[in-house]
């Protein structure tokens, strides 16, 4: 991690599991909002949000990670974040704050065993583990460029 980057983890609740992305990746959270449907994109994108003029496609992490479906709350957040190619909004139930745990309570991915999806490791801490979420891996090549697609043609 860089010198001058932000260190820590952002701390997330879905369903009864928590999960984390790094600091430096979350722009900001904010109440649960509408979602408006984008036609063409794919499955797991289920529309997009307007934050002060930016398009930004909203994904199901329920659906993701094998979760019920249900309906929003007025407690859940939208958390929006930032990978290499775009911006993506997600729903959690909670958001629980920012830890900054040492170095050796983290667990990568590949120490864990070869592959675990788009999880990039896990944090081991006395109350329990967060799996630390890896949003490049989040959406496969194929569905990264229908969402391309979809945002191009717009919304309706």
């Amino acid at each position: 991690m860089a010198g001058n980057e932000p260190r820590g983890l952002v701390v997330w609740v879905l369903g009864t599991q928590r999960y984390a992305l790094p600091v430096a990746a979350v722009e900001r959270i904010v109440a649960a909002m509408e979602v408006t449907p984008l036609p063409d994109a794919p499955d797991l994108v289920c529309g997009v949000v307007n934050l002060q003029g930016r398009l930004v496609p909203v994904v199901n992490m329920r659906q993701r990670f094998g979760w019920p479906e249900r309906e929003l709350q007025l407690d859940d957040r939208l958390v929006v974040a930032r990978t290499r190619r775009r911006w993506l909004g997600f729903f959690v139930d909670a958001v629980q704050g920012v830890i900054d745990p040492p170095p050796e309570m983290l667990v990568t991915a590949e120490a864990l065993c070869a592959e675990l999806g788009c999880i990039a490791g896990v944090a081991k801490l006395a109350d329990g583990l967060i799996l630390i979420h890896d949003l490049e891996r989040l959406l496969s090549t194929d569905q990264q460029r229908q969402l391309d697609d979809a945002l191009a043609a717009g919304v309706e």
